[in-house]
Protein backbone atom coordinates (compact mmCIF):
# COMPACT_ATOMS: atom_id res chain seq x y z
CA UNK A 1 0.00 0.00 0.00
CA UNK A 2 1.18 3.66 -1.37
CA UNK A 3 2.44 5.92 2.15
CA UNK A 4 -0.13 9.00 1.84
CA UNK A 5 2.34 11.91 1.81
CA UNK A 6 1.94 14.60 4.61
CA UNK A 7 0.28 17.40 3.08
CA UNK A 8 3.38 19.54 5.27
CA UNK A 9 5.86 17.91 3.25
CA UNK A 10 3.98 18.80 -0.04
CA UNK A 11 4.00 22.79 1.36
CA UNK A 12 7.68 22.66 2.02
CA UNK A 13 8.81 21.16 -1.20
CA UNK A 14 6.75 23.45 -3.11
CA UNK A 15 8.63 26.21 -1.23
CA UNK A 16 11.99 25.07 -1.76
CA UNK A 17 11.29 24.74 -5.14
CA UNK A 18 10.05 27.85 -5.69
CA UNK A 19 13.11 29.67 -3.96
CA UNK A 20 15.67 27.57 -6.30
CA UNK A 21 13.56 28.76 -9.49
CA UNK A 22 13.95 32.44 -7.96
CA UNK A 23 17.92 32.04 -6.89
CA UNK A 24 18.33 30.36 -10.88
CA UNK A 25 16.47 32.62 -12.84
CA UNK A 26 18.25 35.71 -10.68
CA UNK A 27 21.44 34.95 -10.56
CA UNK A 28 22.07 32.07 -13.14
CA UNK A 29 19.38 33.10 -15.69
CA UNK A 30 19.90 34.47 -19.45
CA UNK A 31 19.68 38.18 -18.10
CA UNK A 32 20.90 40.14 -21.54
CA UNK A 33 22.66 42.89 -21.82
CA UNK A 34 21.71 45.94 -19.37
CA UNK A 35 21.50 48.86 -21.77
CA UNK A 36 20.75 52.52 -20.18
CA UNK A 37 16.97 53.64 -20.99
CA UNK A 38 17.92 56.80 -22.92
CA UNK A 39 19.75 54.14 -25.62
CA UNK A 40 16.60 52.04 -25.91
CA UNK A 41 14.49 55.09 -26.58
CA UNK A 42 17.03 56.22 -29.30
CA UNK A 43 16.96 52.41 -30.59
CA UNK A 44 13.04 52.37 -30.51
CA UNK A 45 12.48 55.75 -31.96
CA UNK A 46 15.07 55.28 -35.26
CA UNK A 47 12.90 51.77 -35.39
CA UNK A 48 15.86 49.73 -34.18
CA UNK A 49 13.61 46.82 -32.16
CA UNK A 50 11.51 44.16 -33.03
CA UNK A 51 10.41 42.96 -29.81
CA UNK A 52 9.50 43.75 -26.05
CA UNK A 53 8.43 42.58 -22.98
CA UNK A 54 7.92 44.20 -20.54
CA UNK A 55 8.43 42.41 -17.02
CA UNK A 56 7.67 44.63 -13.50
CA UNK A 57 10.28 47.10 -13.50
CA UNK A 58 12.54 45.78 -16.41
CA UNK A 59 12.07 46.14 -20.40
CA UNK A 60 13.35 42.49 -21.97
CA UNK A 61 13.87 43.87 -25.76
CA UNK A 62 15.76 42.05 -29.31
CA UNK A 63 17.01 44.28 -31.80
CA UNK A 64 17.10 43.79 -35.55
CA UNK A 65 20.58 42.22 -35.21
CA UNK A 66 18.81 39.60 -32.73
CA UNK A 67 20.58 41.28 -30.10
CA UNK A 68 19.11 40.90 -26.41
CA UNK A 69 18.83 43.36 -24.01
CA UNK A 70 17.23 44.73 -21.05
CA UNK A 71 16.61 48.00 -19.45
CA UNK A 72 14.75 49.81 -16.46
CA UNK A 73 10.98 50.02 -17.20
CA UNK A 74 10.04 54.09 -16.09
CA UNK A 75 6.43 53.06 -16.22
CA UNK A 76 5.74 55.55 -18.44
CA UNK A 77 2.07 55.12 -19.45
CA UNK A 78 2.61 56.52 -23.06
CA UNK A 79 6.14 54.13 -23.57
CA UNK A 80 3.83 50.94 -24.53
CA UNK A 81 2.28 53.23 -27.54
CA UNK A 82 5.14 54.58 -28.72
CA UNK A 83 6.58 51.36 -28.91
CA UNK A 84 4.31 50.21 -31.01
CA UNK A 85 3.61 53.01 -33.20
CA UNK A 86 7.30 52.53 -34.20
CA UNK A 87 7.42 48.65 -35.01
CA UNK A 88 7.87 46.68 -32.11
CA UNK A 89 6.26 43.57 -30.90
CA UNK A 90 5.03 44.58 -27.31
CA UNK A 91 4.39 41.91 -24.73
CA UNK A 92 3.59 41.71 -20.92
CA UNK A 93 3.94 39.26 -18.40
CA UNK A 94 4.44 39.61 -14.96
CA UNK A 95 7.74 39.70 -13.27
CA UNK A 96 9.64 36.63 -11.87
CA UNK A 97 9.49 38.34 -8.43
CA UNK A 98 5.30 39.62 -8.54
CA UNK A 99 5.34 35.50 -10.00
CA UNK A 100 6.86 34.39 -6.73
CA UNK A 101 4.99 36.92 -4.57
CA UNK A 102 1.74 35.19 -5.99
CA UNK A 103 3.12 31.47 -5.08
CA UNK A 104 4.32 32.49 -1.78
CA UNK A 105 0.85 34.36 -1.21
CA UNK A 106 -1.04 31.39 -2.15
CA UNK A 107 0.91 29.21 0.06
CA UNK A 108 0.49 31.26 3.14
CA UNK A 109 -3.69 31.25 2.61
CA UNK A 110 -3.39 27.61 2.06
CA UNK A 111 -0.97 27.16 5.35
CA UNK A 112 -3.30 29.65 7.49
CA UNK A 113 -6.47 28.41 6.29
CA UNK A 114 -5.24 24.68 6.88
CA UNK A 115 -4.41 25.21 10.37
CA UNK A 116 -7.49 27.23 10.65
CA UNK A 117 -9.32 23.63 9.38
CA UNK A 118 -6.90 21.40 11.56
CA UNK A 119 -7.72 23.22 14.48
CA UNK A 120 -11.60 23.33 14.06
CA UNK A 121 -11.81 19.51 13.32
CA UNK A 122 -9.82 19.09 16.16
CA UNK A 123 -12.25 20.94 18.18
CA UNK A 124 -15.64 19.58 17.19
CA UNK A 125 -14.29 16.00 15.84
CA UNK A 126 -16.87 13.31 16.55
CA UNK A 127 -13.85 11.24 17.56
CA UNK A 128 -13.73 13.23 20.55
CA UNK A 129 -16.08 11.31 22.10
CA UNK A 130 -15.66 7.46 21.82
CA UNK A 131 -17.71 4.58 21.92
CA UNK A 132 -17.09 1.61 24.29
CA UNK A 133 -18.72 -1.12 22.93
CA UNK A 134 -18.04 -3.54 25.92
CA UNK A 135 -17.18 -2.24 28.88
CA UNK A 136 -15.99 -5.21 30.73
CA UNK A 137 -17.17 -3.78 34.19
CA UNK A 138 -20.33 -5.33 36.28
CA UNK A 139 -21.97 -4.70 39.13
CA UNK A 140 -19.89 -7.59 40.58
CA UNK A 141 -16.97 -4.83 40.30
CA UNK A 142 -18.26 -2.69 42.30
CA UNK A 143 -18.51 -2.72 46.27
CA UNK A 144 -21.33 -1.68 48.28
CA UNK A 145 -23.98 0.44 47.00
CA UNK A 146 -26.35 -2.55 47.23
CA UNK A 147 -29.53 -0.34 47.57
CA UNK A 148 -28.58 1.64 44.41
CA UNK A 149 -27.65 -1.62 42.36
CA UNK A 150 -31.07 -2.65 42.84
CA UNK A 151 -32.62 0.36 41.75
CA UNK A 152 -30.19 0.25 38.54
CA UNK A 153 -30.93 -3.19 38.02
CA UNK A 154 -33.89 -2.40 36.92
CA UNK A 155 -33.06 0.23 34.72
CA UNK A 156 -30.31 -2.06 33.04
CA UNK A 157 -33.38 -4.74 32.27
CA UNK A 158 -35.66 -2.03 30.73
CA UNK A 159 -32.78 -1.43 27.99
CA UNK A 160 -32.14 -5.25 27.61
CA UNK A 161 -35.83 -5.54 27.06
CA UNK A 162 -37.54 -1.96 26.54
CA UNK A 163 -40.85 -3.72 24.19
CA UNK A 164 -41.84 -6.10 27.15
CA UNK A 165 -41.12 -3.23 29.37
CA UNK A 166 -43.65 -0.67 26.82
CA UNK A 167 -46.45 -3.16 27.06
CA UNK A 168 -46.73 -2.74 30.70
CA UNK A 169 -46.75 0.96 30.26
CA UNK A 170 -42.89 1.67 31.67
CA UNK A 171 -40.84 3.68 29.81
CA UNK A 172 -37.21 3.83 30.24
CA UNK A 173 -35.83 7.11 32.07
CA UNK A 174 -34.63 9.58 30.08
CA UNK A 175 -32.22 10.90 32.49
CA UNK A 176 -30.51 9.89 35.79
CA UNK A 177 -28.49 12.39 38.17
CA UNK A 178 -26.06 10.97 40.57
CA UNK A 179 -24.78 13.00 43.28
CA UNK A 180 -21.90 12.44 45.38
CA UNK A 181 -18.11 13.32 46.72
CA UNK A 182 -15.28 12.74 44.28
CA UNK A 183 -14.21 9.36 44.28
CA UNK A 184 -16.70 7.53 45.64
CA UNK A 185 -16.96 5.48 42.48
CA UNK A 186 -19.93 7.23 40.18
CA UNK A 187 -17.99 6.58 37.14
CA UNK A 188 -17.10 2.79 37.92
CA UNK A 189 -21.28 2.61 38.68
CA UNK A 190 -21.97 3.89 34.83
CA UNK A 191 -19.47 1.58 33.74
CA UNK A 192 -21.03 -1.21 35.44
CA UNK A 193 -24.49 -0.17 34.44
CA UNK A 194 -23.40 -0.15 30.78
CA UNK A 195 -22.34 -3.69 31.52
CA UNK A 196 -25.02 -5.06 32.63
CA UNK A 197 -27.40 -3.73 30.28
CA UNK A 198 -24.91 -5.05 27.47
CA UNK A 199 -25.24 -1.66 25.37
CA UNK A 200 -22.73 1.05 24.55
CA UNK A 201 -20.90 3.48 26.45
CA UNK A 202 -20.18 7.10 25.57
CA UNK A 203 -18.35 8.81 28.45
CA UNK A 204 -17.35 12.53 28.18
CA UNK A 205 -16.91 15.20 30.65
CA UNK A 206 -17.19 19.07 31.14
CA UNK A 207 -13.96 19.86 29.52
CA UNK A 208 -15.23 18.06 26.30
CA UNK A 209 -16.92 20.88 25.73
CA UNK A 210 -14.52 23.76 26.31
CA UNK A 211 -13.09 26.01 23.48
CA UNK A 212 -11.85 28.88 22.98
CA UNK A 213 -13.73 29.76 20.32
CA UNK A 214 -17.30 30.46 21.08
CA UNK A 215 -20.62 28.19 19.74
CA UNK A 216 -17.99 25.10 19.92
CA UNK A 217 -19.43 23.99 23.12
CA UNK A 218 -23.47 23.60 22.13
CA UNK A 219 -22.03 21.90 18.63
CA UNK A 220 -20.13 19.55 20.39
CA UNK A 221 -23.23 18.87 22.64
CA UNK A 222 -25.02 18.20 19.44
CA UNK A 223 -22.12 15.81 18.20
CA UNK A 224 -22.57 14.06 21.46
CA UNK A 225 -26.26 12.98 20.62
CA UNK A 226 -25.89 12.90 17.29
CA UNK A 227 -23.59 9.99 17.77
CA UNK A 228 -25.69 8.82 20.63
CA UNK A 229 -28.45 8.35 18.19
CA UNK A 230 -26.65 6.38 15.98
CA UNK A 231 -25.13 4.21 18.31
CA UNK A 232 -28.25 3.43 20.44
CA UNK A 233 -28.97 1.58 23.10
CA UNK A 234 -26.55 3.24 24.67
CA UNK A 235 -25.46 5.19 27.71
CA UNK A 236 -24.54 8.72 27.60
CA UNK A 237 -22.25 9.05 30.38
CA UNK A 238 -21.59 12.79 31.36
CA UNK A 239 -19.45 13.36 34.13
CA UNK A 240 -18.50 16.86 36.23
CA UNK A 241 -22.02 17.91 34.84
CA UNK A 242 -21.99 20.57 37.71
CA UNK A 243 -19.61 22.01 34.77
CA UNK A 244 -21.94 22.32 32.15
CA UNK A 245 -25.14 22.85 33.75
CA UNK A 246 -24.60 25.61 35.75
CA UNK A 247 -27.64 27.46 36.08
CA UNK A 248 -27.78 30.30 33.43
CA UNK A 249 -26.96 33.78 33.62
CA UNK A 250 -27.57 36.35 32.00
CA UNK A 251 -24.85 38.67 33.00
CA UNK A 252 -23.76 39.01 29.26
CA UNK A 253 -20.03 38.13 29.42
CA UNK A 254 -18.76 35.92 27.36
CA UNK A 255 -18.11 32.92 29.52
CA UNK A 256 -21.73 33.15 31.32
CA UNK A 257 -23.13 33.14 27.50
CA UNK A 258 -21.22 29.76 26.06
CA UNK A 259 -22.83 28.51 29.28
CA UNK A 260 -25.74 29.48 28.73
CA UNK A 261 -25.71 27.93 25.06
CA UNK A 262 -24.33 24.90 26.13
CA UNK A 263 -27.41 24.52 28.45
CA UNK A 264 -29.98 25.63 26.13
CA UNK A 265 -28.55 22.90 23.82
CA UNK A 266 -28.72 20.33 26.56
CA UNK A 267 -32.54 21.09 26.84
CA UNK A 268 -33.39 20.36 23.44
CA UNK A 269 -31.41 17.36 23.07
CA UNK A 270 -33.00 16.08 25.76
CA UNK A 271 -36.41 16.75 24.50
CA UNK A 272 -35.53 15.67 21.17
CA UNK A 273 -35.53 12.34 21.98
CA UNK A 274 -37.68 10.07 23.46
CA UNK A 275 -37.64 6.43 25.58
CA UNK A 276 -37.98 4.53 22.62
CA UNK A 277 -34.57 6.05 20.98
CA UNK A 278 -32.67 3.65 23.48
CA UNK A 279 -30.73 6.34 24.43
CA UNK A 280 -29.57 6.98 28.50
CA UNK A 281 -27.97 9.87 30.10
CA UNK A 282 -25.82 9.43 32.91
CA UNK A 283 -24.82 12.50 34.79
CA UNK A 284 -22.54 12.87 37.51
CA UNK A 285 -22.19 15.79 39.73
CA UNK A 286 -20.61 16.97 43.11
CA UNK A 287 -23.21 19.76 43.35
CA UNK A 288 -26.77 19.00 42.56
CA UNK A 289 -27.60 22.62 43.70
CA UNK A 290 -25.76 24.23 41.00
CA UNK A 291 -27.76 22.81 38.18
CA UNK A 292 -30.34 24.49 36.03
CA UNK A 293 -33.60 23.78 37.70
CA UNK A 294 -35.18 23.40 33.95
CA UNK A 295 -32.40 20.65 33.04
CA UNK A 296 -33.02 18.44 35.90
CA UNK A 297 -36.51 18.85 35.82
CA UNK A 298 -38.77 15.66 35.29
CA UNK A 299 -39.29 14.51 32.02
CA UNK A 300 -35.63 15.03 31.02
CA UNK A 301 -33.87 13.70 34.79
CA UNK A 302 -36.72 11.10 35.72
CA UNK A 303 -34.31 9.69 38.55
CA UNK A 304 -31.50 11.00 40.69
CA UNK A 305 -29.57 8.96 43.22
CA UNK A 306 -26.98 9.53 45.95
CA UNK A 307 -23.88 7.91 45.35
CA UNK A 308 -22.69 7.71 49.26
CA UNK A 309 -19.22 7.10 51.32
CA UNK A 310 -19.00 3.18 52.07
CA UNK A 311 -20.75 2.02 54.77
CA UNK A 312 -18.91 -0.25 57.05
CA UNK A 313 -19.62 -3.01 55.55
CA UNK A 314 -18.51 -1.70 52.29
CA UNK A 315 -15.12 -0.21 53.88
CA UNK A 316 -14.63 -3.71 54.85
CA UNK A 317 -14.88 -4.99 51.54
CA UNK A 318 -13.01 -2.63 50.24
CA UNK A 319 -9.72 -2.57 52.95
CA UNK A 320 -10.08 -6.59 51.71
CA UNK A 321 -9.86 -5.87 47.96
CA UNK A 322 -6.89 -3.42 48.25
CA UNK A 323 -4.70 -5.19 51.26
CA UNK A 324 -4.33 -7.66 48.63
CA UNK A 325 -0.37 -8.13 47.81
CA UNK A 326 0.26 -5.83 49.98
CA UNK A 327 2.77 -7.03 53.25
CA UNK A 328 0.06 -6.17 56.30
CA UNK A 329 0.83 -6.31 59.81
CA UNK A 330 -1.46 -9.21 61.54
CA UNK A 331 -2.72 -5.87 63.58
CA UNK A 332 -3.98 -4.36 60.22
CA UNK A 333 -7.39 -6.67 58.67
CA UNK A 334 -10.40 -4.81 57.56
CA UNK A 335 -12.25 -5.01 60.92
CA UNK A 336 -9.65 -2.92 62.22
CA UNK A 337 -9.18 -0.84 59.17
CA UNK A 338 -13.30 -0.41 58.92
CA UNK A 339 -13.58 2.22 61.31
CA UNK A 340 -10.13 4.04 60.78
CA UNK A 341 -11.92 5.09 57.25
CA UNK A 342 -14.92 6.19 58.07
CA UNK A 343 -15.97 8.83 56.44
CA UNK A 344 -13.29 8.42 53.29
CA UNK A 345 -14.84 7.96 50.09
CA UNK A 346 -13.40 4.70 47.65
CA UNK A 347 -10.72 6.76 46.19
CA UNK A 348 -8.93 7.74 49.75
CA UNK A 349 -9.15 4.17 50.75
CA UNK A 350 -7.35 2.81 47.77
CA UNK A 351 -4.62 6.23 48.30
CA UNK A 352 -3.87 5.50 52.37
CA UNK A 353 -3.68 1.58 51.44
CA UNK A 354 -1.03 2.44 49.03
CA UNK A 355 0.99 5.14 50.62
CA UNK A 356 0.99 3.51 54.26
CA UNK A 357 3.85 0.77 53.07
CA UNK A 358 5.57 3.56 51.75
CA UNK A 359 5.47 5.24 54.80
CA UNK A 360 6.62 1.98 56.77
CA UNK A 361 9.39 1.27 53.82
CA UNK A 362 11.61 4.95 54.62
CA UNK A 363 11.66 3.92 58.24
CA UNK A 364 13.15 0.33 57.48
CA UNK A 365 10.11 -1.84 58.01
CA UNK A 366 8.63 -4.68 55.73
CA UNK A 367 4.91 -4.72 56.90
CA UNK A 368 2.82 -1.87 57.75
CA UNK A 369 0.33 -1.57 60.80
CA UNK A 370 -2.18 0.82 61.89
CA UNK A 371 0.45 3.29 62.90
CA UNK A 372 1.27 3.70 58.70
CA UNK A 373 -2.21 4.06 58.34
CA UNK A 374 -3.18 6.80 60.57
CA UNK A 375 -0.15 8.75 59.69
CA UNK A 376 -0.54 8.39 55.97
CA UNK A 377 -4.53 8.93 56.93
CA UNK A 378 -3.33 12.82 58.22
CA UNK A 379 -1.69 13.11 54.81
CA UNK A 380 -4.42 12.66 52.78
Amino acid sequence: MRKKIPVRTILIAALLICAGVYVYITFFGDTGNKTPYADFYTMVEGGNVVSAEIQGDRINFVTKDGGKFFTVNPNSPTLKEFMLMHGADVTESDSLDGFLSNVFDILFYVFFFGIIIIAFRKFISPNTFKTVRRTGVTFDDVIGMDALKKDMMQIAEIMKHPAEYRKRGIRMPKGILLEGAPGNGKTLFARALAGEAKVNFIPAKATDFESMFMAIGPLKVKLLFAKARRKAPCIVFIDEFDGIGTKRNYSGSAIETENTRIVTALLNELDGFTQNDGILVLAATNSRAALDEALIRPGRFDAKYMVPYPDDDARKKLAAYYLVGKNAAPDCTPETLAPIFKGCSCAQIESVLNRAPMIAAQQGREAFGIPEVRLAMKEH
